[in-house]
């Protein structure tokens, strides 16, 4: 159990549930552009949307961020405390940033001085090429070591709205000092794999770096950092909290590897049903099952299910056999009866 920070209206940590988080990858001081991706994310899902912030203009386009959208906005500074203290003087709801990197102690000082008189949540980033100074290595004791001497600093000008990630390219490291991290304080976490690369392999090392420390309690919210249109990033997001177990706002369909016992067109079923189920926002559980001869057991904790036969397949619910359609019908009986439970849970 970690602290909770409150991001605007929005908690991070103490048992709320984990956040998903983006940036922004258009001219931050071009407004329009900006201000349509800021909706596409917020459309997407995202909870929290990061900009970076790196002269005086772009602090003026923020203004029309603030103005114009509910979602909470966070502001990413790099070396400039004077851009970190002018982010939060015009109501950024959090600022992120590397205290090694701010400009010294004084610089450090501005910007908390700041954040505790607007409010403002700060979070403590660090990755392997920012360590704070005099910690040596690049392994995850360093990364933990940087991060917890970095918020001590934060912590020494008494402030506490304080959110912590520590993040590496290398999986490996990145949980590893997580873990660490976890282990020394309460303060709520931020995952992430930074530079995880493109959409396919970002999205699956994100998923095992993030996934892995979510399925350990740890974590309380998460960017998937990708190469490309930062909406992927929510849906893969998503799926990864979907994957855990920590989002069962939506239909979840499971499906059996076939082998020769499947004589039906199990993936185009799949592709069909994935399309129908879409938006569904209830908990529900669909399998579709190669064949009957484990189908139903196996799936006996779905709501409802298809397992091929020969000619036939049958439709269950619950592990127990409800019907036996000809192939030819499968798509239409199975949609029906999924309408059907969807009815019976919105009563």
């Amino acid at each position: 159990m970690t602290k909770t920070v409150y991001v605007k209206n929005t908690p991070i940590g103490g048992g709320s549930r984990v956040t998903i988080q983006s940036m922004t990858n258009t001219p931050t001081a071009d407004v329009e552009k900006t201000s349509r991706q800021i909706s596409r994310l917020v459309a997407a899902g995202c909870d929290i949307v990061r900009l970076a912030v790196s002269s005086d203009a772009e602090v003026e386009a923020c203004k029309q961020y603030i103005k114009d959208f509910d979602v909470p906005l966070v502001a990413d500074i790099q070396f400039d405390h004077r851009l970190a203290v002018a982010c939060s003087d015009i109501g950024f709801a959090k600022v992120r940033i590397n205290p090694g990197n701010i400009g010294g102690e004084d610089g450090v000082k501005r910007v908390v001085q700041a954040c505790k008189a607007n409010r403002t949540a700060i979070r403590v980033g660090v990755n392997g090429g920012s360590l704070e100074g005099g910690v040596i290595g690049g392994g995850a004791e360093a990364l933990a070591k940087s991060a917890l001497k970095s918020v001590d600093k934060v912590r020494s000008y008494g402030f506490e709205d304080i959110v912590i990630s520590v993040k590496s390219s290398d999986v490996r490291t990145m949980i590893e000092a997580n873990r660490l991290v976890s282990q020394a304080c309460d303060y709520p976490l931020h995952l992430g794999v930074t530079e995880s690369g493109d959409v396919e392999g970002g999205t699956l090392k994100s998923a095992i770096g993030i996934g892995a420390l979510l399925a350990m309690g740890i974590g309380d919210t998460i960017r998937v950092s990708l190469s490309g249109d930062p909406v992927e990033e929510v849906k893969a997001a998503r799926n990864i909290l979907r994957s855990v177990g920590l989002d069962k706002s939506f239909c979840e369909l499971i499906s059996c590897p076939t082998c020769s016992r499947c004589n039906y067109d199990l993936e185009g079923t799949v592709r069909e049903l994935r399309r129908f189920t879409d938006g569904i926002s209830v908990p529900l559980k669909v399998a579709v099952m190669g064949c009957i001869v484990n189908g139903p057991g196996e799936a006996k904790n779905a709501d409802c299910g298809v397992a091929g036969g020969k000619d036939r397949a049958v439709l269950f619910c619950k592990g127990e056999i409800v019907k036996t359609v000809p192939q030819a019908d499968i798509l239409p009986e199975i949609k029906g009866l999924i309408s059907k439970i969807l009815a019976e849970k919105n009563q």
